[in-house]
């Protein structure tokens, strides 16, 4: 898992590389939560997401909560694989996917 992130006027740009499992999530959370106050909307970029677990899934639940009195979360550029399974799992309903 590579997490690469950037803030530009208040908004924190995650881009997420390989696989957001069981073992890599934690990870990502860490690195996400470091710049999470800084910032009033994050952006997923999920271009690069091979694979998302149930572990992947809580992670992004717990930003879509933390974020929704701010300007929210996007989730940007995700391939068919990741979203068969928001659709599957009803996150497409709740998640902001553009």
């Amino acid at each position: 898992m590579k997490v690469t992130k950037s803030i530009q006027d208040s908004t924190l740009t995650v881009q997420l590389e390989g696989k957001l499992d069981t073992n890599t999530t934690p990870l990502a959370e860490q690195e996400i939560m470091e710049d999470v106050d800084k910032a009033d909307t994050i952006i997923i970029d999920m271009e690069k997401l091979k694979y998302i677990s149930s572990a992947g899934l809580r992670l992004l639940l717990i930003l879509h909560k933390k974020m929704a009195t701010r300007g929210g979360l996007i989730i940007i550029n995700i391939n068919e694989p990741i979203r068969e399974i928001l659709d599957f799992t009803g996150f497409s309903e709740i998640l902001e996917i553009k």
